[in-house]
């Protein structure tokens, strides 16, 4: 195993852990885990049900969905500024030739 594989299998023990210990199904973890895919994402969630402590399945799934969009948001702000920086260059290059 490589270290991300290793980093990924423990944290999302750790995720599995909490959810149980909020005594809700292990099997919701394993999903939210899956669904977050990254072991930042996990540990975001494993801060948030330690220290909000929610209540319902519903809650824990809006968290889950909160820290999706963010990622996205965040994705799309990088991909953002990368198509922003080629244009720039290919701008730059066009422009020289004038």
């Amino acid at each position: 195993m490589t270290d991300h594989q290793i980093d990924w299998a423990s944290t999302k023990e750790r995720l599995v852990a909490e959810i149980v210990n909020l005594g809700l199904p292990g099997e919701l973890g394993e999903l939210i885990a899956k669904q977050l895919g990254s072991p930042k994402a996990m540990k975001r969630m494993i801060s948030y049900l330690s220290y909000v402590r929610p209540h319902s399945e519903a809650e824990i799934v809006d968290e889950m969905l909160a820290i999706q969009s963010d990622i996205d948001r965040w994705k799309d702000k990088k991909a953002s500024i990368k198509a922003n920086a080629k244009y720039n260059e290919w701008r730059n290059s066009n422009w020289e030739q004038i």
